[in-house]
């Protein structure tokens, strides 16, 4: 198991603050979580947003062949957990993958537990689509509650977590839009808030 993370960058923001989170206590390993899924952004939006990202000095984290299957891993929720920022790269088939359910559940769980900034990019899907859990969204929900009909509050779980989502302000991109334009706007965004 291998991540990719800019540890030798100089950050912007203090690595070595610690939060308190219930019921213990965790060190900020991380500036920015990166969640999206593999398949559709990786080699494209992903993969770009990760090195501006990185060369403007933000420790980032992002999965590089993490083994998929079964549940989502303990590294994987440390990280998130141990990080300021989550950004979440909503693509047509993120909700199609639990594995990408799960870390949204606790990324927002991070929100609310211990103020970890989330900011949602709509990468060629309408927000309303996450929040309604329309078009590819629903049917990929609907496809978990079949899969996971012995535990339905897992896929109800994910359905508030879709819709709280959705209702956050982020970034909308769409075909034409210069992915470059949005990494700067990332990280302007989050400097000026840190």
């Amino acid at each position: 198991m291998a991540f990719q993370t800019n540890k030798e960058a100089t950050s912007s923001f203090s690595s070595s603050s610690s939060f308190s989170s219930t019921p213990s206590t965790h060190q900020r390993s991380y500036d920015i979580f990166l969640s999206f899924r593999g398949e559709d952004t990786r080699n494209g939006f992903t993969s770009h947003l990760h090195k501006t990202l990185c060369d403007k000095g933000f420790d980032t984290f992002i999965d590089n062949n993490l083994l998929r299957g079964g549940e989502i891993s303990i590294e994987l929720l440390k990280a998130i957990e141990s990080s300021k920022v989550s950004i979440i790269v909503f693509s047509e088939n993120y909700a199609s993958s639990s594995w990408c359910l799960d870390e949204l559940v606790k990324i927002l769980e991070c929100k609310k537990n211990i103020g970890q900034l989330v900011l949602p990019v709509f990468y060629n899907v309408d927000p309303s689509e996450v929040r309604g859990q329309k078009r590819e969204f629903g049917v990929a929900l609907t496809e978990h509650e079949a899969k996971f009909k012995d535990n339905i509050d897992k896929v109800q779980n994910w359905r508030m977590a879709l819709k709280e989502v959705g209702n956050l302000s982020g970034w909308h991109y769409m075909n034409g839009y210069v992915i470059h334009d949005l990494c700067y706007a990332f990280m302007c965004f989050i400097i000026l808030n840190f």
